[in-house]
C-alpha cells in the first residue's frame, strides 16, 4: 500500500487555487484518507499548515525538493 490514497498536482498554481483545489479532492474522499499534493507556491507552506488548523484535516508532512512542495493530508 503506497502511503497516499489520491494524488493532486497544482504545480504552477497560485494562492488560493492549491487550498480550493485541496479542499475539492478532499471532499470526495473517505474520513482517513490521504491526500499527497504536490504545489509550486511558496506559500503553500503557510496556506496548508492554516488550512489544516481551521479545517481538522491532519498535515502529516511537508517536504521540498527542487523547489515542489509536497504535502500529505489525512482527510478527518
Amino acid at each position: 500500500m503506497s502511503e497516499f490514497d489520491q494524488d493532486l498536482d497544482v504545480r504552477g498554481l497560485n494562492c488560493p487555487l492549491p487550498i480550493l483545489r485541496t479542499k475539492k479532492a478532499l471532499s470526495a474522499m473517505e474520513s482517513g484518507q490521504v491526500l499527497r499534493v504536490q504545489a509550486t507556491d511558496p506559500g503553500s507552506v503557510k496556506d496548508f499548515q492554516a488550512f489544516s488548523k481551521q479545517t481538522g484535516n491532519q498535515l502529516l508532512s511537508h517536504s521540498e525538493t527542487a523547489q515542489v512542495f509536497t504535502f500529505l493530508v489525512r482527510k478527518k
